[in-house]
């Protein structure tokens, strides 16, 4: 990665960032569309803006580590595991399904399609936000110009329904309300995320059960009361998870008026809700097992909410440096039990 001479910043000149990246970009801005460039060349610039050890660099960047970037890949491994649970879930999936198209279309469906829509459109609303709380996004940094976004948003947004019909009419349905899920989260005038509750339960809801519902139907092609049931109890605990991703945002949040559990009730408080939303939901999902007659899965999953609750002690005493630590080892645990009920499900199927 090359880096463009004599613009790098150290952390004592993080006030003056947002103007320098503004005149960096005036060298460096993407062109708008003009029809004389390839897509691939119009779509955006070789840019970018980096945090580093020595505070925040402005850097040379691929277009395909601009795109890839842009979608945010961080986000899509929860939504391709709740599909992976799903499958599991339906009793017809085992380890030669691996192999499938099928297995390989969802994996992209639910990964880089929907989920690198839904963050587009994310970015596209949160521009201001962004510019506050994550400056170095490709939208407020200048790499990629609001045309277009909005273009490439068009374009995932038509191969995910068409991938989805493909894969299972019901899927394609979920894709839909997933897409239309992103937009009252972000989206003026209704912008849920601004509603303490609402948006962190849309967000949960869109990234576990609509996947794992789609999983179930792409090989049973039918949806079981206890998937519906296990993947509610699990998007009720990833609610805590969701607040607890919002520590990192707070101050953007206070400043342009959204009104999440930290920025409401303070950090300490909104860690403990978070907390016991996240531990709830799994405890009822391990009686759930047990009323199934899949008592050691549910004594499976126990043992898996035990450390969760040792890290949340720590979090509470310091969830603004602790957030990321957190989610970091906690939800390998919580994931681990959602494929526990998976498997507890297809048994019983």
């Amino acid at each position: 990665m090359k880096e463009v001479p004599n613009k790098t910043f150290s952390s004592n000149q993080s006030d003056s960032v947002p103007s320098n990246i503004n005149r960096f970009h005036e060298k460096y801005r993407l062109p708008d569309i003009d029809g004389s460039k390839k897509l691939e060349k119009r779509l955006f610039s070789s840019s970018g803006i980096r945090k580093g050890v020595g505070g925040v660099q402005q850097v040379k960047i691929s277009k395909v580590e601009l795109l890839i970037k842009f979608l945010k890949p961080i986000t899509w491994i929860p939504v391709i595991w709740s599909f992976i649970c799903g499958c599991v879930a339906s009793g017809l999936f085992g380890w030669e399904n691996l192999l499938d198209l099928k297995f390989w279309l969802g994996v992209l469906l639910t990964g880089p399609l929907v989920s690198g829509t839904c963050q587009m459109l994310n970015d596209y609303f949160d521009r201001d936000i962004d510019s506050i709380n994550e400056p170095t996004r490709p939208i407020p940094a200048g790499d990629i110009s609001l045309r277009n976004a909005t273009l490439l948003i068009i374009v995932w947004s038509v191969m995910s329904v068409a991938v989805a019909l493909y894969i299972h009419p019901f899927i394609a349905a979920h894709v839909v309300l997933g897409i239309i899920n992103a937009h009252l989260y972000s989206a003026n005038p209704i912008k849920l995320k601004k509603r303490i509750w609402a948006g962190n339960i849309i967000v949960a809801f869109s990234y576990l059960v609509y996947p794992w519902l789609a999983g179930e139907v792409a090989y049973s092609g039918t949806i079981s009361t206890p998937s519906l049931i296990v993947s509610l109890l699990y998007a009720f605990s990833s609610t805590g998870t969701m607040t607890i991703n919002d520590f990192k945002s707070t101050e953007g949040d206070t400043r342009v008026g959204i009104r999440t559990l930290p920025v409401v009730y303070g950090e300490r408080k909104a860690a403990i809700m978070a907390s016991v939303m996240i531990d709830i939901g799994q405890v009822i999902a391990a009686a759930y097992m047990v009323f199934l007659g899949e008592w050691i899965n549910g004594v499976i999953i126990i043992a898996f909410i035990i450390p969760q609750i040792v890290l949340q002690r720590q979090l509470i005493e310091s969830p603004a440096t602790r957030d990321v630590w957190y989610n970091a080892i906690a939800q390998n645990f919580l994931v681990a039990g959602m494929l526990v009920c998976a498997l507890a499900i297809s048994n019983i199927q």
